[in-house]
């Protein structure tokens, strides 16, 4: 699904409980992460739930890496949020993703306004990270 299309299903939907039941099965639909990713190393910092972000690079001659990213929570909405992260974000390139503040879209589809102070702060970690590493494979791509 691409961010437009989620965004014109989230247009359909006016009710707020609706919406959120709408991120609720976005986030059943994302396949889980194995019990061997969801390690320290891979736990996203600042967020009240459990979420693990993995990212592969995929390399490209003269040009910034793709990335892709897989994610998995233990909360159900957050779970939800990630799936919306990876629409947003998911095998874009690096550079891309590094100056792409997918905060922006969140507003766009109103989840900004209605997610709690925890999950909002918890939302800018995980987007935060993601682009944290998008940079690094960056600077990573110009040294080679």
């Amino acid at each position: 699904m691409t961010f437009s299309e989620l965004k014109e299903n989230f247009s359909l939907v006016d009710d707020w409980e609706d919406r959120y039941r709408y991120v609720i099965e976005l986030g059943r639909e994302l396949p889980g992460l194995p019990d061997a990713a969801k390690i320290d190393a891979n736990k996203v910092r600042g967020c009240a739930s459990q979420v693990w972000l993995v990212t592969k690079l995929t390399p490209r001659d003269g040009k910034s890496p793709i990335m892709h990213i897989e994610g998995d929570s233990d909360a159900h909405i957050v779970r939800g949020l990630v799936a919306i992260l990876l629409t947003i974000y998911q095998d874009k390139p690096a550079d891309e993703i590094a100056a792409h503040d997918a905060l922006s879209d969140f507003a766009e589809l109103g989840l900004k306004d209605h997610l709690t102070p925890q999950r909002s702060n918890g939302l800018a970690s995980m987007v935060a990270r993601i682009r944290a590493e998008a940079n690094a494979a960056v600077s990573q791509s110009a040294a080679s």
